[in-house]
């Protein structure tokens, strides 16, 4: 994945050669270079979009949520994980997009987006969700967060990635990948039943965005009240099925401007 983003640098750089005007390309510039984890060369390939597109949204919220962070140079060895295609194919009752609460500081927040993978760990009757590094980044909802606790101190085993992340909201979808014999019969996401809904979550609404794709809105910085989308399948109530929306869309819209 990070070959992905450094080509991703290249080609924009060279739209840019090509094109120095080109606000979008700034845009997919400053994206590429903070999954890299340079955001010194992110905020400065925003700030450029902003001087050429004052109102640029993409812009705003980025150069923004970048400026909250200290000017450190990138450390190459810190690589994000970045969510699988597949990898939160699952059965209804075992995959969820839950809600975090008592977050973490809006400069640890900030380094966040939608699709990097996250770890789980248990304090006490908590579920803690904290990043690659080990930065803390807030608690799982109760009651999921006392309900998965407890299923992992019995044996279970989670997987989880951002679903979407802003200054005071984060949400994360977190799947079951291992139920241990003695919690058979324990969903580690009740459901209710939804009339024609198909548990499953086709591979593809995961695939990876094209870096040539013309980039404009990104999701995980969408208020809920503007339609903030949570995967297909899923809602954020009790681990519920719904039909309205994909991940792919929070994943691919991070691109695509309302």
């Amino acid at each position: 994945m990070q070959s992905r983003w450094e080509e991703a640098v290249a080609v924009n750089q060279s739209i840019i050669d090509l094109f120095p005007t080109d606000v979008d390309a700034y845009n997919r510039l400053g994206r590429a270079y903070t999954e890299l984890g340079d955001f010194v060369r992110a905020k400065e390939a925003y700030s450029r979009a902003l001087e050429l597109d004052p109102k640029n949204s993409i812009a705003q919220k980025n150069y923004q949520r970048l400026c909250l962070l200290p000017d450190l140079p990138v450390r190459v060895e810190e690589k994000r994980r970045e969510v699988a295609p597949g990898l939160f194919i699952g059965e209804m009752g075992k995959v969820g997009v839950v809600n975090l609460q008592d977050l973490a500081p809006k400069e640890v927040l900030a380094k966040m987006t939608a699709g990097n993978q996250v770890r789980l760990s248990v304090r006490g009757q908590q579920l803690v969700v904290e990043n690659d590094e080990g930065e803390y980044l807030g608690l799982v909802e109760p009651p999921h967060g006392f309900r998965l606790a407890k299923l992992i101190e019995g044996g279970n085993r989670y997987t989880a990635a951002i679903v979407s992340v802003s200054d005071n909201n984060a949400k994360v979808i977190i799947r079951e990948v291992y139920q241990d014999p003695s919690q058979i019969g324990r969903l580690s996401f009740p459901v209710k039943a939804v009339e024609g809904f198909q548990p499953h979550v086709k591979d593809t609404l995961l695939r990876q965005e094209a870096v040539e794709e013309e980039a404009l809105e990104e999701a995980e910085y969408t208020e809920l009240e503007e339609g903030e989308l949570v995967p297909e399948g899923f809602s954020i109530f009790e681990g519920v099925a719904s039909d309205e929306e994909s991940l792919e869309t929070v994943i691919d819209e991070e691109f695509v401007e309302e």
